[in-house]
């Protein structure tokens, strides 16, 4: 499904669209389950408050299981909301006279593919959640609406899909769980390595029950430095985990887990337990922001801004689709048209993704040679022009042997042919201790030997 992105619009028409999507979810809410099934909650979200932004994380995926029949809910729920609604399309009425093109029966599609495909699964990943929902629309406050209401159906948001029962109450949802058992075959390998030494560290904190991070959260709102601590240290395996899906993108495995330290401390801060989702869910986002505008910060040896790696990954996947459904490379016109761009704007991008190489790269299956061995050096002299220099280089020395040694010094400082630089009459005599006029009466007698023809003729041929 092709997505239409947004124009530009007024700072309050963007409020009120952003605030709409909730409340169209719901409107759409009996559609979507007559697809699905009739056990969908209310997905209207929770008040406005400071969360991650999403905009910046890749595309990523949800899931959700059966739960209770819910229709007569939503219909009240719709019922007590037909004001609001009203008020969402008047505001869509008023983008669309400003040129507003923002689509939001495509997010509604949106959802229920993404509800088809969690009730076949039973769980959705984040990677589930950005393939299906356009970054157009997916703003802090509508994600923290989906997000909180697909916890309280019981639905499990996870890095990948899960093979075996929901985890038990207090466990972190961990996809690739660094836990305890792994961080006791830890012990027996070496010291040395940081990475390891890290994981051992944090493999001996304890895991916290739901109900102990309600009362860390407390604390934290509280003001309280030591439930802040505990809170971010009970949660560095989570960094870790999620950091693990980031190597071979241009920084080490530490500094990944580093920002996605700063990220969990972020989360801790923003943290709102009255909410009601676990606390591993809601840092997930955060720690992800962290990490992947540290990448776009921090990988690449030319930095480029973060709105631009956001357009290269976005014109990546583009083409990923474009070859699955052309089965060929596409050309910059298809990507292009898809994309809704010019064909130059999409050349232009392909050249900024291009990464730098270093002359320094190994070559060949010995690696004996390097990648600057290969490459022509156009600021210096052909092979042709250098043998050609030399031979010139080698005649002149023989035609100024024939010279005095004060006349073949006048020539060389005059012309520049010791250092490419010639100097004046006046530099020279200072040189020699006498006038200009006789340095200049060196050099007329000096080359009128030279232009004899038993001399002048061995360079003729370099005049040709």
């Amino acid at each position: 499904m092709k997505k239409t992105k947004p124009t530009k619009k007024t700072n309050a028409a963007k409020t009120a669209a952003s605030d709409s999507a909730p409340k169209l979810i719901e409107e759409n809410i009996e559609e979507i389950t007559e697809d699905t099934s009739p056990e969908l909650k209310d997905l209207s979200g929770p008040e406005k408050g400071d969360t991650c932004d999403s905009s910046i994380i890749e595309d990523e995926l949800l899931e959700i299981p059966d739960s209770a029949d819910l229709d007569e809910d939503i219909k009240v729920i719709c019922e007590e909301e037909d004001d609001s609604i009203s008020e969402v399309e008047a505001v869509k009425e008023e983008n669309s006279e400003e040129g507003d093109t923002a689509d939001y029966t495509a997010y509604i599609d949106n959802v229920r593919d993404l509800l088809h495909e969690g009730r076949e699964k039973g769980f959705v990943t984040y990677e589930d959640i950005e393939k299906h929902m356009p970054k157009d629309l997916l703003t802090p406050d509508i994600l923290d609406s989906l997000y909180m209401n697909l916890m309280e159906l019981g639905v499990d948001v996870v890095d990948e899909p899960k093979t075996k029962a929901d985890p038990s109450e207090g466990e972190h949802i961990l996809p690739t769980n660094v836990n305890n058992e792994e961080m006791g075959v830890l012990e027996d390998l070496p010291l040395s390595d940081p990475v390891r030494m890290y994981l051992r560290e944090i493999g001996k904190i304890p895991l916290l029950t739901s109900q102990d991070e309600v009362t860390l959260a407390k604390g934290v709102e509280a003001g309280d430095m030591t439930s802040k601590d505990k809170l971010v240290e009970a949660n560095l395996r989570l960094v870790v985990s999620i950091a693990k899906k980031y190597i071979g993108r241009g920084m080490l495995f530490l500094d990944l887990i580093q920002e996605g330290n700063l990220g969990l401390i972020r989360a801790v801060e923003k943290f709102d337990y009255r909410k009601g989702y676990k606390f591993s869910t809601y840092a997930t986002w955060w720690i992800r922001q962290a990490i992947t505008r540290a990448i776009a910060d921090q990988a690449r040896t030319i930095r480029i801004p973060v709105h631009m790696v956001e357009t290269i990954n976005k014109l990546i996947r583009v083409s990923r689709q474009l070859v699955q459904r052309l089965g060929r490379e596409p050309a910059a016109e298809e990507i292009a048209a898809e994309m809704e761009i010019a064909s130059d704007r999409v050349e232009e991008i392909q050249r900024i993704a291009q990464e730098p190489v270093s002359l320094e790269t190994p070559i060949g299956e010995e690696e004996d040679s390097q990648l600057g061995d290969f490459l022509e050096d156009k600021d210096l002299p052909s092979p042709e022009e250098a043998a050609a220099s030399q031979i010139l280089r080698e005649q002149l020395d023989e035609m100024l042997d024939d010279l005095t040694d004060r006349e073949r010094e006048v020539l060389r400082l005059r012309f520049g042919l010791e250092d490419g630089h010639a100097h004046t009459l006046e530099e020279v005599g200072r040189r020699f201790g006498v006038t200009r006029e006789r340095i200049r009466q060196i050099e007329a007698k000096a080359l009128r030997k030279l232009r004899h023809p038993s001399r002048s003729k061995k360079l003729k041929d370099f005049l040709e």
